[in-house]
């Protein structure tokens, strides 16, 4: 069965309504600086809990004590 012309040219202009759409979600979802912005956000979060805040507090001032005693020999 044919397709008449202007049925098929509807077709195609929603066709590239939705690419274009896509196409707009992606590049917001794919921006570099939001990129950066969420895992900078995830790092903050995951560093603020105390079971790793604390370690690595700890391991901040062994490692200052070991220098500072280093630099006094």
């Amino acid at each position: 069965m044919a397709r008449d012309p202007d049925t098929i040219e509807r077709e195609i202009e929603k066709a590239r309504d939705a690419l274009a759409s896509t196409l707009d979600e992606l590049s917001v979802k794919a921006n570099p600086k939001r990129l950066a912005d969420s895992a900078k956000t995830s790092v903050l979060a995951k560093l603020s809990e105390p079971k790793i805040k604390y370690p690595l507090i700890g391991a901040g001032v062994l490692i200052g004590a070991l220098l500072l005693r280093k630099l006094i020999r």
